[in-house]
């Protein structure tokens, strides 16, 4: 396992879990959303987001959290595991609200030199509500990456479906660390 990239619902734990896999790994963290978006909400051109990553990509080891699936072609096409934090329903949205309302609260910056926070009325209130991206988006990304785990297209990508953080404790903690890291 040299590139690896997490998938899964927005709240679904993926940035807890590839965070931990990194760390643990010694490889460099990626974070997609971190890529894509601009300071004040601005949202990258594909041409822009897609350089970015390509350029990111070009390491020889990687953590990669995020879905976006538009960008298949180019984050799978040397990847070599996807892990998808496939978490129930009810686990996924109790974890979206929970952290949604932590950052409304702090107003901790998202992404370094964006100025990006969450607020409560963004949050709560608004058609750009991650809770309602986490409710939107819940179903139709289980049935996309039950799919695409059987496409022979990906073949070459070891699939690793994690349904609990005990399960994704156990997964990393059982990982062997790679010779010459940490």
């Amino acid at each position: 396992m040299k590139r690896i990239n997490i998938v899964g619902t927005s709240g679904s734990g993926k940035s807890t879990v590839g965070r931990t896999l990194a760390t643990k790994l010694g490889y460099p963290y990626l974070e997609m959303d971190a890529m894509f978006w601009k300071p004040d909400w601005q949202e990258s051109t594909d041409e822009e987001f897609f350089a970015k990553l390509e350029h990111q990509l070009l390491q020889e080891t990687w953590v990669l959290d995020g879905n976006y699936h538009r960008t298949a072609p180019i984050k799978w096409a040397n990847v070599d595991t996807v892990l998808w934090v496939d978490y129930s329903f009810t686990r996924t949205l109790y974890q979206a609200v929970k952290r949604a309302f932590l950052r409304s609260v702090s107003k901790q910056e998202l992404w370094d030199k964006t100025g990006n926070v969450e607020t409560f009325s963004k949050v709560f209130f608004s058609k750009d509500s991650i809770i309602l991206w986490t409710l939107k988006t819940y179903k139709k990304n289980r049935i996309r990456y039950a799919e695409m785990i059987n496409d022979p297209k990906y073949g070459h990508i070891k699939f690793v479906r994690i349904r609990s953080p005990k399960k994704a404790k156990q997964f990393v903690d059982g990982l062997r660390i790679p010779q010459g890291t940490s």
